[in-house]
């Protein structure tokens, strides 16, 4: 597991105040990506939350940030 650093840790903590927490049906609709695919990605797809022992969710912020990244740029004319 990554430790992240401290302007990072503040980073998440503002957002996990503002960030509704995604569960796997929705982030599996969101980004068309089943758990295998997920986690055979897991070094370019965010970092789930862990909400208890056996629970894990997304920042709804991060994984809309993912998606943008990964469409294609429209040219400029």
């Amino acid at each position: 597991m990554r430790k992240a650093s401290e302007r990072e840790q503040r980073r998440r903590a503002d957002q996990s105040s503002r960030d509704r927490i995604l569960r796997d049906a929705e982030v599996r609709d969101r980004t068309g990506l089943c758990r295998t695919t997920r986690w055979r990605l897991k070094k370019e797809f965010p970092e789930p939350v862990h909400l208890t022992e056996h629970a894990i969710g997304w920042r709804e912020s991060e994984i809309q940030a993912w998606i943008e990244a990964r469409q294609p740029r429209q040219a400029e004319r």
